[in-house]
């Protein structure tokens, strides 16, 4: 077998990324996502592609945040494993897959062949997710009317009310950043993650019940690729009533008054309330999201 050659692209070469099959339907997954060719690299043998990445950023990052588009041929486990660790950024691995993947021997292959250069680079699995798209058509949840909403100005308020939700978390992402520097850290990712989103600060709202308790927060957003579900959070002595599916309904009327004309959201598979609530509220699994995170190389760089 010859060596396996990588390269970067460009927008001269960008073609070369097309140049492979798409079993797992990627391009439909990334319909409004935007990737610039020179974040696009390729491994080649005899100038066939046999793997690809696309590393992604919002339009004003300067670095890629993640990659979310990750390719490899059958018996061309090491060709993406090389993929992944020749590249000069080491960030989180994201797989969209279809939502019956598990349904179909092939994609199947498919996925496990993905997961297993992953893992040979040095990444390890971190969180499997759903991911759901409300459309005009499954009508808009109902309001139950128990709470009252309303925006907050300062920071340190969402900040504090971060810190007790994951205080008791099932998201993994939030639980990886309390394991590397407690709960601040979790808190700080998020808002910084609230303030990189193009939409407007003041959509932040804040829960509470009619004698004034806080309850919890939602934070209606857009990302680069439209509205979304930014964060729904239920303060620990709070849970137990069902608040999650008020925030859930209240956030995604609130992005239908500001013009969306359909929302996605995200939970982990086995955040299970969370998983029924947005079923309740109408929004269908469109794709499932398998999240690796570069473990080996992170840990080397800290020596």
């Amino acid at each position: 077998m010859t060596d396996t050659v990588i390269r970067a692209l460009d927008e001269s070469d960008a073609h070369l990324f097309d140049a492979h099959p798409d079993p797992l339907n990627a391009r439909a997954a990334h319909q409004r996502t935007t990737h610039r060719p020179h974040w696009k690299r390729v491994a080649l043998r005899d100038g066939v592609v046999v793997a690809r990445g696309a590393w992604w950023g919002g339009p004003d990052d300067e670095e890629p945040v993640n990659l979310n588009w990750f390719d490899v041929a059958e018996g061309e486990v090491e060709a993406g494993a090389e993929l992944l660790r020749s590249a000069p950024w080491q960030v989180e691995l994201e797989l969209n897959l279809p939502g019956d993947w598990r349904e179909h021997p092939a994609l199947v292959a498919a996925a496990e062949t993905r997961f297993a250069a992953a893992r040979a680079a040095g990444y390890e699995l971190l969180v499997e997710r759903f991911l759901y798209r409300w459309t005009p058509q499954r009508g808009l949840p109902e309001r139950p009317g128990r709470l009252v909403f309303g925006p907050e100005a300062d920071d340190a308020v969402f900040f504090d009310a971060l810190r007790r939700i994951h205080s008791a978390t099932l998201d993994a992402h939030a639980l990886k950043a309390i394991e590397e520097g407690g709960l601040d850290q979790a808190a700080r990712q998020e808002l910084e993650f609230f303030h990189w989103c193009p939409s407007p600060r003041e959509w932040w709202q804040l829960a509470r019940t009619p004698e004034g308790e806080l309850v919890g927060i939602h934070i209606p957003a857009h990302n680069p690729s439209g509205p979304t579900v930014g964060f729904i959070g239920v303060l620990p002595e709070q849970r137990g009533h069902g608040y999650a599916y008020d925030l859930l309904a209240e956030c995604t009327h609130f992005l239908v008054e500001q013009g969306a004309e359909a929302v996605t959201g995200a939970t982990d598979r086995g955040n299970f309330p969370m998983a029924a609530n947005f079923t309740k509220a109408g929004f269908p699994v469109v794709r499932e999201r398998i999240n690796f995170h570069p473990v080996a190389r992170t840990a080397a760089s800290a020596h």
